[in-house]
C-alpha cells in the first residue's frame, strides 16, 4: 500500500498558514508529498523547500484568482494527478494531525485498501476559535470532511476545494476514520484574522464571522466548548507563544482543576451542537 499526501499554498508566510506543521505531521505514513506552490510573493515556495525530505515534491502553478474559490478546487486536483498512491491523503495548508492518531489512520487505510466500496475515510473537525483551547460547533462551521480518497481517477475535489465527490455523481462512500482534523484558521491576532477575510472574500469566498473591519472581535471565548486535550507536537510551539491562548489556558485550569478530561488531558471533541451569534 502507498500513501501519498498533497496540498496546496500560496502566500503562507503573508497569512500565517501553518503548512510545514501541517505536511510534516502526515509525513511519517506517507511515501510522498506533493506540494501546489502557487504564485506568491512572500517567500511561500522557499518556506516549503526548506523541509529537507525526499518524500516531499514541489510543483508550481499560476493560480487564475480570477475563477474565485473554484481555483481552490482546480489546483488541488491538478496536484492529485500527481500523487501515485493507492490513498491521497489530503490536508489544507492550515490543518494538521495529531501525531498519536497516525497508527489508526495507517491501519484504517490497510484496512479498505481491498475494498472498492470505499470511496474516502471521514474524520471529525475541530475549528480552533480565538484560543487554541476553544473550537466551533455551532451552525455554519461544518463539523466532518473527508481527507483520504481512494486514489484511482473516480474521486475530485470540488467548489472551493472543502471536499471531494464522485466524477459520476454517485454519492460518495465513506468509511469514518475515528479521528480528529486540528483546523488552526481561526487562531490568530484580530488584525491578521481581518486581513485573512478579507483576502477571502476578495476571492469570492463566504466566510462565517465575517464582518468588515481593519480588527476582527472574536467576542467572548467563554460561550464555546473547552478543549483540554492535548495539541498536535509540530504546533506546540505556536501554541506556546500565542499569548490569548496562554491567559485562557490559565482561567480554564482555575475553573476545571477537578474535571477528568483537564486531569488526563483527554482529546475530546463534544457531540452537543452550540448555537452562538457574533454580536
Amino acid at each position: 500500500m502507498k500513501v501519498s499526501g498533497f496540498t496546496i499554498v500560496r502566500n503562507a508566510v503573508k497569512f500565517h498558514y501553518p503548512v510545514i506543521a501541517s505536511i510534516t505531521s502526515i509525513l511519517p505514513i506517507c511515501d510522498e508529498f506533493i506540494v501546489n506552490v502557487g504564485d506568491s510573493d512572500d517567500g511561500t515556495l522557499d518556506l516549503v523547500r526548506s523541509i529537507k525530505d525526499p518524500k516531499v515534491r514541489v510543483i508550481q502553478n499560476k493560480w487564475d484568482m480570477g475563477k474565485g474559490p473554484a481555483v481552490l478546487s482546480e489546483q488541488t486536483n491538478i496536484v492529485l494527478s500527481h500523487c501515485a498512491g493507492d490513498w491521497a491523503f489530503y490536508l489544507q495548508s492550515d490543518e494538521v494531525i495529531h501525531e498519536a492518531d497516525l497508527p489508526r489512520l495507517r491501519s484504517c487505510m490497510r484496512r479498505y485498501w481491498h475494498d472498492p466500496s470505499v470511496d474516502a475515510l471521514r474524520f471529525k473537525w475541530l475549528h480552533f476559535y480565538g484560543s487554541f483551547w476553544r473550537y466551533r460547533i455551532d451552525a455554519g462551521w461544518y463539523q466532518k470532511q473527508d481527507r483520504i480518497i481512494r486514489n484511482n481517477g473516480t474521486v475530485e475535489s470540488h467548489g472551493d476545494a472543502f471536499g471531494f465527490q464522485r466524477k459520476d455523481g454517485a454519492p460518495l462512500r465513506q468509511k469514518n476514520a475515528g479521528c480528529l482534523l486540528y483546523h488552526y484558521g481561526w487562531v490568530h491576532s484580530g488584525t491578521l484574522m481581518a486581513s485573512r477575510l478579507s483576502n477571502a472574500v476578495g476571492i469570492g469566498y463566504a466566510a462565517p464571522d465575517a464582518p468588515a473591519g481593519s480588527v476582527y472581535d472574536y467576542g467572548d471565548l467563554d460561550r464555546f466548548p473547552i478543549y483540554f486535550g492535548t495539541h498536535p507536537a509540530v504546533m506546540q510551539e505556536a501554541v506556546e507563544a500565542h499569548a490569548l491562548s496562554a491567559g485562557d489556558w490559565q482561567v480554564i485550569r482555575r475553573r476545571h482543576r477537578f474535571n477528568p478530561f483537564l486531569l488526563f488531558r483527554l482529546r475530546y471533541k463534544t457531540f452537543k451542537r452550540v448555537r452562538h451569534k457574533i454580536e
